[in-house]
């Protein structure tokens, strides 16, 4: 039997501290060998703008292999429709037996939060105290939850286009009981923050490497997987020590990297490691206190899997989800 999630029950099954766990428990998976992680693979046909990307991976430890389908479509904007939808597969990695299949939305905001708390708890300085958000939409309030799994968080500062986004952003993490408070610019946020989360979908930089200021730590999260856009300048990606949740997926997909390196403010050789790598102590990813760090999270299939895992057994435990009987 094939178990149906939807959005509402995946978002019952997953909980912020085991999906950080399991994130950071398949990037080492990766860098041990013992998980499979292929550069994703995009297909388009002319002349829908519409860009399919398949992102997949196989771990040992998980029992699965799985797979997404991304579909990005910046036309469905002008259609009032999400310009990202996804669908996950989870199947048995020993005898291929679809075990669910998995609406793609909730487990990726909440497994790409948890991928740059796992970069902090090993990029950023420890007791790193203020963190920054560029953008305060629903990412942004998963890393707030997030963060808090992995460092001593006390106050943030928050920048969006309009103040009406940071005053729903106010009152969605009001429980955790934070200061928050409204930065005027993005500019602003990275004078004030410790570690920055850079969350909106730019095409054209909005952050300078200027502003980096010495010992922080930037997750460059937002930026969709497109060759051409990115939220952090070349100045930026060149003053950092880059570390990348996949070097080929950085290669194939991430803006950030591949327009430094045609900018030639970057070589291939400037990335620091993978995440995976510096988890298992194999690249030392921050050097010293005064060292400038930076994520550069584009999204990997793994990822997937390991929420899907979670997500799986969770609702499993919970009786959340219908079976299908795909063979019937």
């Amino acid at each position: 039997m094939t178990l149906i999630l939807t959005a509402s029950s995946l978002q019952a099954a997953i909980d912020m501290p085991s999906t950080v766990a399991a994130i950071e428990g398949v990037f080492g998976a990766i860098a041990r060998g013992s998980a499979a992680q292929p550069t994703p693979l995009a297909m388009q046909v002319a002349p829908a703008d519409s860009n399919f990307l398949v992102m997949s991976g196989v771990a040992a430890a998980e029992e699965l292999a799985s797979v997404k389908l991304l579909a990005d479509v910046p036309s469905n904007a002008g259609r009032g429709l999400p310009t990202q939808r996804s669908t996950i597969m989870l199947s048995d990695h020993v005898t291929g037996e679809t075990l669910a299949i998995l609406d793609g939305r909730v487990p990726t905001r909440i497994r790409t939060a948890a991928a740059s708390a796992v970069a902090s708890r090993h990029l950023a300085r420890p007791g790193s105290r203020v963190l920054g958000l560029v953008g305060a939409g629903a990412l942004a309030v998963a890393h707030v939850e997030a963060m808090l799994c992995v460092l001593p968080i006390e106050r943030i500062v928050v920048w969006s286009r309009t103040s009406e986004r940071v005053q729903g952003f106010r009152d969605a993490v009001a429980h955790h009981g934070l200061q928050v408070d409204e930065a005027s610019s993005v500019e602003e946020v990275f004078a004030e923050s410790d570690v920055v989360c850079t969350l909106t979908p730019s095409v054209e930089p909005i952050v300078r490497g200027d502003w980096f200021r010495p010992g922080q730590h930037v997750n460059a999260v937002g930026a969709r997987p497109r060759p051409g856009e990115r939220e952090i300048d070349s100045a930026g990606m060149a003053r950092a020590r880059v570390v990348v949740d996949h070097r080929g997926t950085a290669e194939a997909k991430s803006g950030e990297y591949l327009l430094a390196l045609a900018d030639g403010a970057i070589s291939s050789t400037d990335i620091v490691g993978e995440l995976g790598q510096v988890i298992n102590g194999d690249v030392i990813g921050r050097v010293s206190d005064d060292d400038v760090t930076l994520f550069n999270s584009v999204g990997i299939g793994l990822q997937d899997l390991a929420v899907g895992r979670l997500a799986y057994d969770r609702a499993r435990e919970l009786g959340l989800g219908y079976d299908v009987d795909m063979s019937n």
